[in-house]
């Protein structure tokens, strides 16, 4: 049994390694983005959600996505030096750089609680805090890290140093600790408020600020004029959480924060705090951190991939980052370069180049848009709440809204030929057709009072349309009888799709895919090794399909749904749709705007090294419980090893100087299958590794 089980490993391993999917919307990407921070006027990074970490060298002019060693949450980012930067997150996750962020490896921290702040005050030793009153510290440039008693068990949510002895952290109930013998111990200060803080900052040893939320709804700012032995509430004039403070000298001090649903906070005080004013920043979006790089140059990063700058201390913002932020709900590719994408406030995007650039066409609605589907390059149709149908017969240029007799929300369409359609409701549970490419539509007998949510037909007359409590529903005749199918479950189903007309699969809540390899009489619960709930799913062909759901989740399957694996989206957004015009190009759309592209197959082309001049042997492989690395000719130089899981996701990676034989231990890696990625100055070999 195993030698079959890793035949299909091997299998798999050739299709799956190193998914790659990369934004087109937002731009430079839409994680939230948590902290910033610059080394010179120039050269700044940013980190965020799924392990996002971006770096500019002009001044954020632009910004490139850097390799990533993990998809937790990243919150703060700190570099002691140029070169020399590290970044901590949820479930105790430090990464460090010690080459301007080109690569990235994965520390140890003893400590899984959400590290919500770093602070280093030279390039060796460093401060991170977190949940649970977690206070860790390195001397030794992150290789070891050793707990400070806090005292606490508040989240701690800020960290700062005005030397290498004296030290500050805020958190819940208006905690200040602060320490003077280098983090050896913490003693609480008074900050005469039980509001939450969630950011501090000094400008020299007496004199500091720290600021948050209070629970009456007002924005908090204390400051210190004696090294926090007594803090005063000065007015924020905001409602809203402040969650980072930055002064670029004694006076002159800026917060950036926010609420969901309401405008982004700017306020900037000149007066060293005792009066704060509310700057303009053109963006809904919450902000989480800001910086600045002399007296008028600055910058703040948030929510849906934020990123603003002024050059004229605050009084303008620009924004760095572009693209819509509606949710998109459906997306539709007449081939490689042509696609659209709808959702929210009746946006519609096409784009005409691949996704390299998206255009917002009018669609004359604001209301949800759900659905969209092409007949031809030029002929298409859009469906969405309060009984919205637009056509356009001119591939975008202009749509034209069709009476559809209901004001009804709709959730799927589908067109079997330029005038066949139907369309699912939701008000009173319906499905609609129309013989006349959308002049007219009838409402349908479907015998459920189950809401459905997708519809798809096999040809002009068999179709089936899914929905709540596992309902799948087939008609044989066109839509005008439908009836029940057994699924065997009772979860919400999403999304239907059939490579023929006996095999389908249908996809829903908790994970769930079923498929039917004769027309719907028998539904079978596949394997997929999710429990996030899925919104769509696609085949390019008879094996290879894809579904997406739930944050980010993408998975594919090579083999007919017998196996899936989830690749990595780059993503925690929910995605809503999917859709392949050909067997490489795909596109996933979802939640604040996402736009995904794929242009093979969502596998990245880095694969095993095979080659007859490979440098490295690993034996033994399969392995146990250790690997040795063999180097067939004494190479002179730094070896970085990295040891990676089939989504790309850097597990382990260690540097080696000067070694023929390099040894591994893989006590801490669960057995299945790996890359193992072997860099020196003379390029990079990637090799299998199966450890059981």
């Amino acid at each position: 049994m195993k030698n079959i089980l890793f035949s299909i490993c091997l299998l798999l391993f050739s299709a799956f390694a190193f998914s790659q999917w990369t934004w087109q919307n937002p731009l430079p990407q839409g994680n939230h983005l948590s902290s910033i921070h610059f080394t010179d006027p120039n050269t700044g990074y940013a980190v965020g959600g799924d392990g996002t970490v971006l770096k500019t060298t002009n001044a954020g002019t632009n910004w490139t996505i850097l390799s990533r060693v993990t998809t937790s949450v990243l919150s703060s980012i700190c570099f002691p030096n140029a070169n020399t930067g590290y970044a901590v997150g949820e479930k105790g996750t430090i990464i460090k750089t010690i080459d301007g962020g080109i690569i990235w490896t994965t520390l140890l921290s003893g400590k899984t609680e959400y590290l919500h702040s770093v602070h280093f005050v030279d390039e060796n030793t460093g401060y991170t805090v977190g949940d649970s009153g977690t206070i860790i510290k390195t001397i030794d440039g992150g290789n070891t890290w050793i707990s400070s008693l806090s005292g606490t068990t508040n989240p701690l949510f800020s960290v700062f140093f005005s030397d290498v002895n004296i030290g500050y952290a805020v958190g819940d109930s208006g905690i200040i600790l602060k320490t003077i013998n280098g983090g050896a111990s913490w003693n609480a200060l008074s900050s005469g408020t039980i509001n939450f803080l969630r950011t501090i900052y000094f400008t020299d040893a007496n004199t500091g600020y720290a600021a948050g939320k209070n629970n009456f709804g007002s924005g908090t700012i204390l400051k210190t004029t004696n090294g926090g032995i007594t803090w005063t509430a000065f007015p924020s004039g905001t409602s809203n959480t402040i969650y980072s403070i930055y002064f670029t000298d004694t006076n002159t001090g800026y917060a950036v924060g926010g609420e969901y649903g309401s405008y982004a906070t700017i306020l900037k005080t000149i007066n060293g705090g005792t009066t704060w004013t509310l700057l303009s920043s053109g963006t809904t979006n919450v902000l989480n951190s800001i910086y600045f790089t002399d007296a008028n140059t600055g910058y703040a990063v948030g929510v849906n991939g934020t990123i603003l700058k002024t050059s004229d201390g605050g009084t303008n913002w620009d924004a760095f980052s572009n693209g819509t932020n509606n949710f998109l709900h459906s997306v539709y590719a007449t081939d490689a370069n042509n696609a659209f994408a709808v959702g929210d406030n009746g946006t519609i995007l096409k784009t005409s180049n691949g996704g390299t650039t998206w255009a917002e066409l009018a669609s004359g609605t604001t209301n949800q848009l759900w659905s969209v589907q092409f007949t031809d390059a030029n002929t298409g149709y859009i469906a969405g709440w309060g009984g919205v149908i637009l056509k356009t017969v001119d591939a975008g240029a202009s749509w034209t809204g069709i009476p559809s007799g209901t004001t009804a929300g709709f959730w799927s369409m589908y067109f079997t030929d330029a005038n066949t359609g139907y369309v699912v409701a939701d008000t009173g549970k319906r499905i609609l057709k129309t013989v006349n490419g959308g002049v007219n539509w009838a409402t349908l007998s479907i015998g459920t009072t189950n809401q459905l949510y997708s519809v798809w037909f096999t040809d002009a007359n068999i179709g089936y349309a899914v929905g709540d409590a596992g309902t799948i529903i087939k008609t044989n005749n066109g839509g005008s009888t439908w009836t029940a199918l057994s699924t065997g479950t009772t979860k919400y189903i999403y999304s239907v799709y059939f490579t023929d007309t006996n095999i389908g699969y249908a996809v829903g809540d908790s994970g769930v895919i079923l498929k039917t390899v004769n027309g719907g009489s028998s539904w079978n619960a596949l394997s997929t090794g999710t429990t996030d709930y899925l919104l769509s799913v696609i085949f390019t062909d008879s094996n290879t399909g894809y579904a997406v759901g739930k944050f980010g989740t993408i998975l594919k399957t090579i083999d007919a749904g017998t196996s899936w694996v989830t690749l990595s989206s780059g993503t925690t957004n929910r995605l809503y749709s999917v859709y392949f015009p050909d067997s490489n190009t795909g596109y996933a759309v979802g939640a604040l705007g996402t736009i995904l592209k794929t242009t093979n197959g969502g596998t990245n082309s880095i694969a095993e090294t095979k080659s007859s001049k490979s440098t490295f042997i690993i034996f033994p492989n399969p392995a146990n419980n250790k690997i040795i690395i063999s180097n067939s000719r004494n190479i002179p130089e730094e070896i970085l090893i990295s040891i990676l899981d089939l989504k790309g996701d850097q597990l382990v990676q260690e540097k080696f100087q000067n070694q023929i034989q390099i040894e591994l231990d893989l006590n801490k890696i669960a057995n299945g299958m790996y890359l193992v990625k072997i860099q020196t100055n003379h390029g990079i070999e990637i090799k299998k590794l199966v450890i059981e």
